[in-house]
């Protein structure tokens, strides 16, 4: 009996062992599993990132874009450069197909590029107004041809013209150019386009910073978009960039698909600025972009707001 019973004890004491020798690893199974959870729903969704890749491949294929950008931009030039000559008396009429250029061409040019797009506030895109744009990339130039009406004027440095083939059309569809250096010879510029766009009822396009930004930040902006206000009488629509900067850096040949925002705001009214706040002005102008911009586009320092007042 007891030879017995101790057979049984040592039997059960064997399953209970072998019990808790299966079930113990599922208990902590079972607990590592929303930890596991938690983990995958704080990695990033690669399809909302950016990830600058210098590959080759990537590499290649920027170039392959650009050049069939280049080509692209040959075909349409040539057939407005025709179009131009044959609008030559007709000068309003060659700054609308100007603009019909520029929205064929950049439209097409941001599709070869390929970057992701979003376009917002475009109630507010076709407005007789003076549009003005933060400036980081070669891109957006193809984005303003493309989104500003048709009958704007764009005012650009004079150096424009040696930009092959965008330079020579620039200067045939009427568009001005202005001379940086000489600042009388800039405002006569100023003068000669308030007086195109009150004749013929046409809109204007300025990138208020005067340059190109390096690393995408904003600038401090020049007083030309405010001095145009003021003698036209025309509401300012500011236009946001956001995303070109890196999608094509300055002095870069390597395209990357970054994704691109373009935001219209609503339009500032100006009829009554007057000379005398210009400074005034300017900030208030440059305080909008930094509250729209994301903060790697904002400036550094907010001393930048303060010398936007200096040039």
């Amino acid at each position: 009996m007891e030879n017995s019973a101790s057979g049984s004890f040592l039997r059960n004491r064997r399953l209970e062992s072998f019990l808790e020798t299966k079930s113990g690893p599922n208990v902590r199974e079972t607990q590592k599993i929303p930890s596991k959870q938690v983990i995958t729903r704080q990695r990033p969704n690669k399809t909302d990132a950016f990830v600058d890749d210098d590959g080759w491949i990537p590499t290649l294929i920027s170039c392959v874009r650009i050049v069939t950008c280049y080509l692209a931009m040959m075909v349409t030039t040539f057939i407005w450069a025709i179009i131009m000559l044959m609008l030559l008396p007709w000068p309003s009429q060659r700054v609308r197909q100007g603009n019909i250029y520029g929205h064929v061409t950049g439209r097409l040019l941001m599709w070869i590029l390929g970057n992701p797009l979003k376009i917002e506030g475009t109630e507010f895109s076709n407005e007789r107004a003076i549009y003005i744009c933060n400036h980081a990339s070669p891109i957006d130039i193809f984005l303003i041809m493309w989104l500003t009406p048709t009958g704007t004027i764009g005012i650009a440095k004079k150096e424009i013209i040696w930009y092959p083939l965008f330079g020579q059309l620039y200067v045939l569809a009427n568009h001005l150019r202005i001379d940086r250096s000489d600042p009388s010879t800039a405002i006569k510029s100023m003068k000669k386009a308030v007086q195109a766009v009150k004749k013929h009822g046409l809109s204007l396009i300025i990138f208020p910073e005067g340059t190109r930004s390096k690393n995408g930040r904003l600038l401090p902006f020049k007083k030309g978009f405010v001095h145009l206000a003021i003698e036209s009488g025309l509401p300012i629509v500011p236009i946001i960039l956001t995303g070109t900067h890196l999608a094509w850096r300055k002095g870069s040949l390597h395209v990357r698909p970054a994704p691109i925002s373009v935001k219209y705001l609503p339009p500032i009214k100006t009829d009554s600025w007057t000379a005398d706040n210009i400074n005034d002005y300017i900030k208030m102008v440059h305080d909008i972009y930094v509250e729209n911009l994301p903060e790697a586009q904002k400036p550094i320092s907010t001393d930048d707001t303060k010398n936007s007042s200096r040039s």
